[in-house]
Parts: C-alpha cells; structure tokens; sequence
C-alpha cells in the first residue's frame, strides 16, 4: 500500500523527491503522507478532492472489510 500511495503522489507532484509515506505503528492500513509546502495543495485538491480520490483507491486496494486512512501532514 505505501508503494501505492508513493506512486500516485509522485504523479501529482512537482517534487517527487520531497514524497514519503509513513505506516503508523498502530496499525498496518494507517498512513501519513509528507510532500513539500508547495505541493500540499495539489494533493489536497480543490475542496479535498485529490486525497479523497487517493483515500477511494487505497480502500479499493485495501479490500472489503478492512479500514484504510490516509493523512496529509504538514
């Protein structure tokens, strides 16, 4: 899933370098996502409909039944 999550963000991104994801330690299907100041907006997109759509394909990889989060941290 980190994988994933990395892939899409580097698409949109004007800094791929800058991407990371993270696996929180309390669970497997927690993630932040860190990209630079100047990209978090295209992440985010416009009324937070990037990362939603982002959130959508990793619930869809996750699978039924299973819970996936993803955040964008500052």
């Amino acid at each position: 899933m980190k994988d994933l999550i990395e892939y899409i963000a580097k698409a949109l991104v004007e800094e791929p370098d800058e991407v990371s994801v993270e696996c929180l330690e309390d669970s497997d299907n927690n993630y932040e996502l860190y990209v630079s100041a100047d990209d978090r907006g295209k992440i985010i997109g416009r009324k937070g409909r990037t990362v939603n759509a982002i959130r959508t394909v990793l619930a869809a990889a996750v699978g039924e039944g299973h819970d996936a989060r993803l955040e964008v941290v500052d």
